[in-house]
């Protein structure tokens, strides 16, 4: 793990999509796949360069933020992550709305392993869709912030 190596700290925002599975059942799987791209475009517009963006399968994405030692600074992009995906899709038969639950660890204080890490900001995002749609969630879950 490179952060390991050159004890940088990161954050891992895990993300699904609320309302996602509606506009696949509503307007079709190609319909979906369009978002789902779309999605993906706005999570880069919201990242730095040095930043990953990764979709996991089905409707959930993560994020690592290189080198976040602040947790009002990863609390930020969250936000941005959640103001940008809660503005309406232009689908080819009408205009898309979904909102996004987001889960996030740290290493190195929540995990030291991918997986753990995975595991941790996961859990917080169950945590989020719990108190409902466009919410972040650090872990340990000590309480969600709204968006």
């Amino acid at each position: 793990m490179r952060a390991k190596r050159s004890s940088l700290p990161l954050a891992v925002l895990f993300m699904d999509l609320d309302g996602f599975k509606d506009v696949n059942d509503s307007l079709g799987h190609e319909a979906g796949d369009r978002l789902l791209a779309e999605v993906a475009v706005r999570l880069n517009d919201c990242v730095r360069e040095a930043d990953t963006v990764a979709r996991m399968g089905g409707d959930e994405f993560t994020v690592i933020l290189a080198g976040a030692k602040q947790r009002k600074d990863v609390e930020l992009v969250a936000q941005t992550i959640i103001d940008a995906l809660a503005l309406p899709f232009q689908s080819a038969q009408q205009a898309v709305q979904i909102s996004v639950s987001i889960g996030i660890s740290f290493y190195p204080q929540d995990a030291a392993s991918p997986v753990a890490l995975l595991k941790a900001a996961d859990k917080a995002m169950y945590n989020a869709k719990d108190t409902g749609s466009n919410r972040m969630c650090f872990y340990p879950a000590v309480g969600s912030s709204s968006g």
